[in-house]
């Protein structure tokens, strides 16, 4: 993979100033604007929490100001311990808020939302993993705004895919769980209770359980030490369990605990695995170096939609031939 190395001679022993040396395609503006400052104090008003936050997602600002954010539900504090989030680490031993599901309706509803991600912390204190929480929450949402469209970002539930069944009947249109990295990196990357092959059994179980046409979703993160070869190899793993929107971003060390940065991955290489991912079926694909998990969820979304059409169209035309 064509790559270059990030520029740590401008840091200290201790491996602060961790953004010099960024290259140009990496650099953002600092968040302001109208609708930014708006949606921050609606946010704590409310006592949401939003990943756009506590991931420190570069695209804050854009999204932002566009009045779309992923809304981070079951609190702040996830169970498991991915050597390369942000989110703090603990075990809360208490349920979701009751209040919660009506806040983050009533945000949708006065944001004029049409596409909203709700995404979660893993909650592996609670008995069911929160699964009953976020199913209301979804059915909240929708109920106070019937025009919405909601995309989940939910754990791996520790394999218990009853906390899947839990969930669907609040009709989620994308069920999204990301494999953030390929399989030999995985153990290093992820909590130890995360593996590769559990993530993506999740996925197609979602899949196939829907009674609807559900659409799954995951992401990668590059510049972790993958080669090419393996995310185009995880790329078919994921087709192989029917998933259908992938995003692929840079991986950007939040701090000096977190995970080194291997490689500054050009976007070049970005527009290459973007092609692949189309050739390989994918209905949806955004990758780029500032892409995450919900970025341009809704365009993702609206992408995944006309491909449904166009392939519907093009089987009933082909059933319409003569035979020859």
């Amino acid at each position: 993979m064509d790559q270059h190395s990030p520029d740590n001679k401008h840091e200290d022993g201790l491996g602060r100033n961790l953004h010099i040396g960024k290259p140009a395609w990496l650099k953002t503006k600092i968040p302001t604007g109208e609708n930014y400052f708006w949606l921050k104090r609606s946010m704590r008003a409310r006592k949401l929490a939003t990943v756009c936050e506590e991931a420190k997602c570069p695209n804050i600002a854009t999204c932002w100001n566009e009045r779309t954010a992923t809304f981070m539900v079951l609190g702040d504090t996830c169970t498991r311990a991915c050597r390369f989030c942000h989110v703090k680490t603990g075990w809360p031993l208490v349920p979701g808020r009751p209040e919660e599901a009506w806040e983050v309706a009533q945000s949708c509803v006065e944001m004029k939302l049409t596409h909203a991600v709700i995404t979660m912390v893993d909650r592996d204190d609670l008995p069911d993993g929160g699964a009953d929480h976020l199913c209301g929450v979804v059915r909240t949402a929708k109920q106070a705004l019937p025009s919405l469209t909601v995309e989940l970002l939910v754990g791996d539930f520790r394999g218990k895919v009853e906390a899947i069944d839990a969930i669907l009947p609040a009709q989620p249109e994308i069920w999204g769980h990301n494999l953030e990295t390929v399989a030999r990196l995985t153990p290093r990357v992820r909590d130890a209770r995360a593996t590769y092959q559990q993530s993506l059994e999740m996925l197609a179980h979602a899949k196939a359980r829907a009674p609807y046409p559900l659409l799954t979703k995951s992401a990668l993160m590059l510049g972790l030490g993958e080669t090419q070869a393996e995310v185009i190899a995880t790329m078919k793993d994921l087709r192989a369990h029917h998933v259908d929107l992938l995003t692929i971003g840079q991986y950007m060390r939040p701090s000096k605990k977190h995970l080194a940065i291997k490689a500054w991955i050009p976007p070049e290489v970005f527009d290459e695995l973007a092609l692949e991912a189309r050739n390989l079926g994918f209905l949806g694909v955004a990758a780029t170096p500032l892409a995450r998990s919900s970025f341009r969820a809704h365009h993702l979304y609206s992408q995944a939609l006309a491909a449904r059409t166009l392939t519907a169209t093009a089987a009933s035309n082909q059933q319409g031939l003569p035979r020859s």
